[in-house]
């Protein structure tokens, strides 16, 4: 129609939005202010889904149909516009909405399109005739196909005529699908079937048309408006040159740094490619611009509304959408207010498009449940959304954009910075984002600097790397509904006792107070050597507290958490600042943090040392095996020594559990050289006034070669409680009297009840340093009372009986919350005949457990007295972990089949030893003082030497911890793992892999109480979550409900006063429901698991077929995504786990393979 020549506009009343999410909810504003009823339309699969609910009236279409097809179905989308009478429809974007057919069916039906007519639709809808348009219009374009190509082989000529690389396009639609850039020939035919079933499934068209690919260009677009009258505006350019799989990421109006006279005249063909074809409506001309040479070339027309106009809005002002309809009523553009000569681009804007993709996993897009949304806003922030709230479900049929931010300033630094605020301020639970990529991507220098071009995240890879999203609160939310639905998530024994109602609080002290000096300053100011001389020196005997390891290890099964420990960590800083050493790592511990308190022993070392700067830290070594039951190559012991030191350990115990040197050198030069205090301990059994093999002299003698490798402290390990008074004073004089110039510590257990006494005799005889554990964490198989030894003891201790009371109070109210792990729920006291059977303190009480485990608890007495016989058998053994184990191991064998020690001897070679038995027997802990027995010896390896004759780790090759850490990052993100977690991983592989696969999924837990980590709080109980340095959350439980079909139950939280509700699912309640495996690749690379949420389209691989690394094994859809899984090895098909049609959820299993056997 001629420009002037317009009719009267009409009114619209009402109009149909043929689209969904984010553009639908766009529209219904527009109209929303325009006064028109919206009529919108939903698939099954959008059911639940929030733009069904903003329009004025709503749909169901496509019924039985695909979620995609459902919006693809043009007699349905008719059918509901007639029945609602509506005026006009509006496709918005993506979909139908450049498909000539459906602007077709719009007019014949009588109803307006809301964009070009379809003649222009289907010119320009189709990029071959676009191009021709573009040609005969005088715009330049890239060499490409004259036409449509019919086929892959089409696609191989043009491209040998040509050259690569090339672009694959789709001729029917754009936003990215049905698009592949090919490099290599070969890669051709997949790469065009590929993109030619993407295009179908989006556009129901999969006609391509490939042009050559120009390498690092700009994409610059222009936004257009044009009237019914042949005018036509621009409304300035679009810059959105950062992409990814040719998806615009991140979008810029004005363009960034574009010369004028190339605006000026990418501009100018817009305009002039509008004009030529006849344009209405709104719609964005898209070009190619190479800065080498300053040429542009036309790439497309794009006949709707784009996903970043928003950006055309923010600069000129005008409302694209509301343009739209009023253009498509009948306006001019003039009547509008709408002039060339009186729009200006104002400042800049930028918009970043949110989706739900996982940028470490190559923008695998994720589907759920927000668990919790909380955008970014603010002055200069607009925000377009649809599903983004809490509780809302990501669908994993369609596209992944989960909302729009758009930041307005006066220029692009600002803008830059605005956004960085904005997207920081973001909190998404429930769903991978991009966030994080987005804000790599925002501070990249190369982005702040200059122009970039579409080759600009391919030369950035280290963008893709993110560190894991904290999201701190949700996961502890998650944690405490896991343990409300389903019980504890650590084994509990005695679940029947309920952890009282109660909340230990330190004694008050003044916390500004600085802790006063203590033996620390001496270490740190003058070293190792004089920190011993400093101990020689002084008059009183000195303490070690052992309350923080061994005490805990002994009574309560080493379950003491970090939340309790670093409770009282203040109080003993300021008000014991005089014991020589606080015991807090070492042993057990380190595994059980891991293991069951899901806890890192690191932090919890970290945490400590920040609250008690002044008292040394003490630990126990296993000398050639860290703090690990295993042996290690010596780099591992060396660098778990530097990182222990580095983290704030100072004193190092180290002990072997056969007192064999060897092992023990390894250790001992390890922590010299780390900067630590070497104390070498000599473990202690038997009785020496009696004892022919663990005589006097053979103290004397290994204390003489500790001494000559360096010991700066020497130290006796009475493990078991066996050391006397007598024997004590015998002892303990010798080895004064011989090495007086080292200090010598003393470590005890109370099983026998003769602890106190033993340590008086020690203290008298001249030992330096006593253990002692606090009143209420002492006895039975733990270290003698600190309080009555400091009550008792001649000579001053250092502390105060004041201020040992005080601690004492805190954790006789501590020791409750572990009801489930106390020894005394199985053992009323120590027991004298530890004298007897020589059983250490903390393998008693586990032995016992252990027991009654094995239905032996009426056997205990006998276990027993098997643990002496097995002893013997072993050639009387130094017993403490993991020798103890070994005598342990064999006593429960001995028990179970009704074995007597004869019976051992006389069967040896038919019987089926535990292996660890065998394993000490091949010289894998080392050579025992004395040597093997050689008849049960030769027996139980049935003829064969032994593994090792001398000390094990000598044999074994350095680790690889670059390797190790590859692999961890690989598991569980890029940058994931610290050095801290790597030793932790190399001393506890399989331990490690499942802490860190739960510290990802749960957070940090020590941050929660310990009743609550046990048993969840109580419904409307509140918790006080401190997170950080003033960071403080209040969480409540408010309620749980019943399980629903699926065996979900709801949880509701009050959190800092607003409402969370997390899904969880009952094991219990859906234990007969049927769900597909996940695959496990981390532990077999051979299962291969869904990338993503989605429909097998078709599966290429039949069970038992040979398959190449990287060969295609099945094709998947989502969120109108294809993606080819292919095969991670070289081998054979074992399993094909479904069909083409199945519907997969994230990592389920799809294919297990066999990987190829290696010549």
């Amino acid at each position: 129609m001629a420009s002037g020549t317009l009719p009267p506009a009409r009114k619209f009343e009402k109009v149909l939005v043929a689209n969904r999410g984010e553009i639908a909810m766009r529209i219904y504003r527009a109209l929303s202010e325009m006064e028109i009823k919206s009529v919108g339309v939903y698939s099954e699969a959008d059911t639940m889904h929030m733009h069904r609910t903003m329009a004025d009236e709503s749909y169901l279409i496509g019924k039985g149909l695909q979620p995609v097809q459902a919006y693809l179905s043009i007699s349905h989308i008719i059918q509901v516009a007639k029945e609602t009478k509506a005026d006009a429809v509006h496709p918005g974007y993506g979909f139908l909405s450049e498909s000539a057919e459906f602007a077709q069916a719009c007019h014949a039906a009588g109803i307006a399109f809301i964009g070009p007519r379809p003649e222009t639709v289907r010119l320009l809808g189709d990029k071959v005739l676009a191009r021709e348009a573009a040609v005969s219009a005088g715009v330049p374009v890239v060499p490409g196909s004259p036409g449509a190509i019919a086929d892959a082989a089409a696609a191989e000529e043009f491209c040998r005529v040509h050259g690569l690389p090339v672009i694959l396009k789709a001729a029917a639609g754009g936003g990215g699908r049905g698009m592949r850039v090919v490099r290599r020939l070969e890669d051709v035919a997949e790469a065009f079937e590929r993109a030619s079933s993407e295009a179908t499934a989006a556009f129901g068209n999969g006609s391509m048309f490939v042009e050559r690919f120009v390498e690092s260009a700009r994409h610059i677009e222009v936004q257009i408006l044009a009237d019914k009258a042949g005018s036509v505006i621009h409304l300035f350019e679009r810059d959105c040159s950062v992409q990814r799989r040719h998806q615009k990421v991140l979008e810029l109006a004005p363009a960034h740094k574009l010369r004028q006279e190339a605006r000026e005249a990418i501009l100018s063909d817009a305009v002039k490619l509008a004009k030529s074809v006849g344009y209405e409506n709104a719609g964005t001309v898209e070009f190619l611009f190479e800065e080498s040479t300053g040429r542009h070339y036309f790439m497309e027309v794009n006949p709707r509304v784009q996903v970043e106009h928003t950006v055309s809005e923010e600069i000129t002002g005008v409302d694209i959408v509301r343009t739209q309809i009023r253009i498509a009523e009948g306006h001019s553009l003039s009547s509008l207010g709408l002039n060339q000569s009186e729009i200006a681009a104002s400042g800049c804007a930028m918009q970043c498009r949110v989706t739900t993709e996982d940028p470490e996993r190559d923008f695998q897009p994720d589907s759920g449940r927000l668990e919790y949304f909380r955008p970014g806003l603010g002055p200069g922030i607009r925000l377009d959304s649809a599903s983004a709230f809490a509780g809302a479900i990501i669908s994993p049929y369609y596209d992944s954009l989960l909302c729009k931010v758009v930041a307005h300033t006066g220029n692009f630094a600002e803008s830059t910075a605005k956004m960085r605020r904005a997207l920081r301020e973001f909190r998404v639970i429930g769903v991978s984002t991009n966030i994080a990529f987005l804000l790599n991507l925002l501070s990249c220098e190369e982005f702040c600097t200059v122009a970039v071009d579409t080759g600009f995240l391919d030369r950035n890879p280290q963008l893709m790397r993110q560190r894991p999203s904290r999201g701190r609160v949700q996961k502890l939310l998650r944690f405490i509904a896991e343990t409300l639905v389903n019980g504890p998530q650590t084994p509990v024994p005695n679940r029947d006792f309920r952890i009282p109602e109660i909340c230990p609080e330190p004694p008050a002290i003044d916390y500004f107070a600085v802790p006063p000096d203590g033996w620390r300053k001496i270490l740190k100011q003058k070293g190792p050597e004089a920190f011993a001389k400093a101990i020689l020196d002084h008059p009183g005997v000195l303490l070690t507290d052992t309350t923080m390891r061994d005490a805990h290890q002994s009574l309560l099964a080493t379950r003491v958490r970090t939340y309790d420990l670093v409770k009282i960590a203040p109080f003993a800083a300021r008000r014991l600042s005089g014991l020589l050493s606080m015991e807090c790592l070492g042993g057990a511990t380190f595994d059980v943090s891991l293991r069951f308190l899901h806890e890192c022993p690191w932090q919890r070392l970290r945490q400590l040392r920040d609250l008690v700067p002044n008292i040394p830290f003490q630990m126990l070594l296993r000398g050639a095996n860290a703090v690990g039951y295993t042996n290690y190559a010596d780099n591992v012991v060396y660098r778990f020594c530097e990182e222990a030191v580095k983290t704030g350990m100072d004193i190092f115990r180290i002990f072997d559990c056969l007192n064999y040197v060897p092992n023990m050198l390894v250790g001992m030069d390890a922590v010299r050289k780390a900067g630590g205090v070497v104390e070498a301990a000599i473990c202690y059994t038997g009785d020496l006034l009696t004892s022919k093999k663990y005589t006097l002299e053979y103290y004397l003698d290994t204390a003489e070669q500790l001494v000559r490798a360096g010991a700066h402290i020497l130290a006796i390990k009475d493990m078991a409680g066996l050391l006397k008074p007598e024997s004590a004073r015998r002892l303990v004089t010798a080895l004064k009297q011989k090495f007086p110039d080292r200090p010598l510590h003393i470590h005890t257990h109370d099983t026998a009840g003769a602890g106190v006494a033993t340590l008086l005799a020690c203290s008298e005889s001249g030992a330096d340093i006593l253990d002692v554990s606090v009143d209420a964490m002492s006895g039975i198989t733990a270290q003698p009372s600190m309080g009555a030894v400091v009550g008792c003891v001649g000579r001053s201790p250092g502390v105060q009986p004041a201020d040992v009371a005080d601690y004492n109070a805190y954790w006789e109210m501590t020791r409750r919350l572990y009801v489930n792990f106390e020894c005394t729920n199985t053992m009323r006291s120590g027991n004298a005949d530890v004298y007897e059977n020589e059983i250490p303190g903390g393998q008693y009480t586990n032995l016992h457990f252990q027991s009654i485990s094995l239905g032996l608890a009426d056997q205990f007495a006998l276990v027993k007295k098997k643990f002496a016989e097995a002893n013997q058998l072993l050639g009387d053994l130094i017993k403490v972990t993991p020798s103890s184990k070994v005598v342990g191991d064999l006593a429960q064998f001995m028990v179970q089949n009704k074995l007597s020690k004869q019976d051992v001897l006389n069967r040896a070679s038919e019987l089926s030893f535990p292996c660890s038995v065998v394993q000490f027997f091949d010289g894998c802990i080392g050579q025992p003082h004395g040597g093997f027995p050689a008849e049960l010896a030769a027996a139980v390896l049935h003829g064969r030497k032994p593994k090792y004759t001398s000390r094990p780790g000598a044999e074994i090759p350095p680790f690889d911890f670059e390797k190790l850490r590859r692999e961890l990052e690989k598991k569980f993100g890029q940058g994931s793992i610290s050095d801290c977690d790597l030793m932790s991983a190399a001393l506890y592989p399989k331990v490690f892999d499942e802490f860190a696969e739960f510290r990802r999924q749960f957070g940090d837990v020590s941050k929660l109480s310990t009743r609550s980590f046990f048993q969840g709080p109580k419904i409307a109980e509140e918790l006080e979550l401190y997170l950080d340095k003033g960071i403080t959350v209040y969480v409540k439980s408010l309620a749980i409900t019943e399980p629903d079909k699926m065996g979900q139950r709801r949880c509701f939280f009050e959190v800092n006063g607003q409402l969370r509700v997390l899904h969880t699912r009952d094991r219990e309640a859906s234990k007969d429901l049927v769900f597909r495996r996940k695959a496990q690749p981390k532990e077999n690379l051979g299962e291969v698991g869904a990338p993503m949420p989605g429909e097998i389209l078709s599966v290429r691989v039949t069970p038992g077929q040979v398959v190449a690394k990287g060969q295609p094994l099945l094709a998947l859809s989502a969120m109108k995504m294809e993606l080819t899984v292919a095969s991670p090895l070289a081998g054979k098909v074992h399993s094909v786990w479904v069909n083409a049609g199945d519907k997969v959820e994230g990592n389920d299993l799809l294919v297990t393979l066999e990987a190829e056997k290696s010549e």
